[in-house]
């Protein structure tokens, strides 16, 4: 079975302010996607946290995270 059978395409995008910094990312889940986002737009703040809404481009489900950029924990908003 191939890897990419298991990933998904996601858009991603912070939750607050305008949506300039949306990426597409192909990842296996909706945290890594998240995750990936982080690591693509180098943010690390020193203990910040961020919320990030990831969309599963097929489905159309949406889910918010936050992250945590010093530790790289999520968790969901709310």
């Amino acid at each position: 079975m191939s890897n990419t059978k298991l990933e998904r395409e996601y858009c991603v995008h912070l939750a607050e302010g305008d949506h300039q910094a949306v990426r597409r990312l192909t990842e296996r889940s909706f945290e890594a996607a998240a995750l990936a986002y982080v690591e693509d737009l180098h943010l690390a703040d020193g203990g910040a946290e961020i919320s990030l809404v990831v969309q599963d481009m097929e489905s159309g489900h949406e889910h918010c995270f936050r992250v945590d950029l010093d530790s790289g924990e999520t968790s969901a908003c709310g």
